[in-house]
């Protein structure tokens, strides 16, 4: 496999790369990047987070120019996407002079001009938007050198087929162009025949992979407590030895350093490591003087450690092939093992293609709460008690303090306050998520939410609940009363899946249409 190296790449983008944690090419920037720098035009086909970003967000840094004009466009059909694609192209573009700016409808237009007016390199939006600043003359294209149309399919389901033709048609005919999508709909191959010279094709062609036969469970987490609720269940196993997978050699890093401030013996390995230090952290992991391996994807590869109990995904993998290969580190020669991943909302579909591929059967769990984990510590504490008191160590410096003390305290109160002493960083209880919804007009034990989408998009009550029980990962039971209006539609969901339900659908799509979800308004209680 080709490495990041290898690529025709200036020192400055190799080293945005390196910044960025990336060890090597997924499988469509291996692809796509050395013909992107060639210069041809390309139709990529890629799912969503497999690495399609980079993939041309690379070489589209790479070709520009101190030129000041516009001199690429990127497309997609969201504003949540275009402001994605262009953090990713400021990260790339870090040592490098090269102004990028998202417009998007929903923000100022007026910032909008007066940024493309001091000048920028590469505009990143959504076709409405764009259109309306040709309209105005605000934005030029004729100096563009490659038009990029991100998530294709999505745009066209969106029914902005007549707009993207009309931006193309304001670009040079010498332009490069691009085309990602997930999908290849005639609609997608007809645009690519008539504004497209002769593309390659790249394909990412999903394997038969299948899982190995250990126990496989998810939890759903929010990504602002993520490292809170890994610590609860770290708190809540019997870990032997434990791998814990990132995506970058950055999350390897912050992760393994958060792990230590709070106690776990841990360390990360990845490929910025020396051969020498890739060997000390391995013979800890062997040695078990550490019980948790930070790693990441490349660093793991080879690794065979017979004893691992638990392997934890901290960040999802971007394919089915590669979480194969994380959690067959776990239940080695017919030991048992267990694989856990979590999931945050707008990560339920990758789960769902994952277990589809993979042919895996993929339990939910709930995360431990804190009660549920501090009966689990005092099990601990009592045996690590018994241990001492039974033993040979001296105790005798402490004896004294206790002498002093039970004078005039209760033994009881003593013990307790010692323990609290030792072990309050154990039970710490960190950040909660907390949603207060409010009084939204639901039955008893509901949350009750606004949806823009009703019978104009030919929904119906069993469409809405195969589309949230998949999405979110719930059963049909947690879904209540649904009112489905020509625009619009009400559905009451259980509290306790509610704050999952509305981050889930804020980043989701349904018939096409971009989803925007609301807390019910109170007014709209029934009587």
């Amino acid at each position: 496999m080709a490495g990041f190296s290898d690529f025709a790449l200036h020192k400055t983008i190799q080293q945005a790369i390196h910044d960025m944690g990336f060890e090597e090419p997924s499988p469509i920037q291996e692809q796509c990047i050395p013909k992107i720098l060639e210069g041809v035009d390309l139709v990529g086909q890629a799912q969503t987070g497999t690495g399609k970003t980079a993939a041309f967000g690379l070489p589209l840094i790479e070709k520009v120019t101190g030129q000041n004009a516009v001199q690429a466009i990127v497309l997609t059909p969201t504003r949540e996407l275009a402001i994605q694609v262009s953090g990713e192209l400021m990260k790339i573009a870090k040592y490098k002079r090269v102004r990028t700016l998202p417009i998007y409808g929903g923000q100022s237009i007026g910032h909008q001009i007066r940024a493309l007016k001091q000048g920028v390199h590469v505009v990143i939006g959504t076709p409405g938007r764009v259109l309306d600043h040709l309209r105005r003359k605000t934005l030029r294209l004729d100096q563009v050198r490659m038009l990029v149309l991100d998530e294709a399919d999505e745009m066209l389901d969106m029914g902005f087929q007549e707009d993207i033709e009309s931006i193309i048609k304001e670009t040079s005919s010498e332009r490069q162009t691009l085309l990602f999508s997930a999908t290849m709909p005639q609609e997608i191959l007809r645009l690519s025949r008539k504004y497209m010279n002769a593309p390659e094709t790249v394909a990412i062609s999903r394997k038969e992979v299948t899982a190995p036969t250990i126990e496989q469970v998810y939890y759903k987490v929010f990504e602002r407590s993520k490292l809170e609720s890994l610590c609860r269940i770290l708190d809540s196993e019997e870990i032997d030895l434990g791998i814990v997978f990132c995506r970058t050699k950055r999350g390897v890093d912050e992760l393994t350093e958060a792990l230590q401030e709070r106690g776990y013996m841990a360390n990360g390995l990845h490929g910025d490591l020396s051969q020498a230090q890739r060997d000390k952290v391995m013979q800890s992991f062997r040695d078990a003087t550490i019980e948790l391996l930070v790693a990441t994807d490349v660093a793991a590869r080879g690794i065979d450690v017979g004893n691992v109990s638990h392997v934890v995904n901290y960040d999802i993998p971007q394919d089915p092939e590669s979480y194969v290969h994380r959690i067959g580190r776990t239940g080695r020669a017919g030991r048992k093992g267990i694989a856990m991943t979590l999931i945050t909302p707008r990560e339920m579909k990758q789960l769902r293609t994952i277990e589809k591929i993979s042919k895996s059967a993929i339990e939910s769990r709930t995360v431990p709460s804190i009660e549920e984990v501090m009966e689990r510590q005092q099990t601990i504490w009592r045996e690590q008690l018994i241990a001492l008191v039974e033993g040979d160590s001296d105790m005798t410096p402490f004896m004294e303090v206790v002498r002093q003390l039970k004078e005039e305290y209760p033994l009881e109160k003593i013990s307790a306050a010692a323990l609290s002493i030792a072990f309050s960083s154990s039970i710490s209880p960190g950040e909660e998520e907390v949603y207060d919804f409010g009084e939204t007009g639901a039955s008893n034990g509901m949350v009750r939410f606004f949806i823009n989408i009703g019978r104009s998009v030919e929904i119906k009550p069993p469409d809405l609940i195969k589309e949230i029980t998949e999405l979110v990962g719930i059963s049909g039971k947690s879904i209540g009363r649904i009112d489905i209006f020509e625009n619009f539609s009400f559905v009451e969901v259980a509290k306790e899946s509610a704050p999952f339900v509305y981050e889930a659908l804020r980043h989701s799509r349904m018939k096409g249409k971009r989803i925007n979800i609301e807390p019910a308004k109170p007014r709209a209680k029934r009587q």
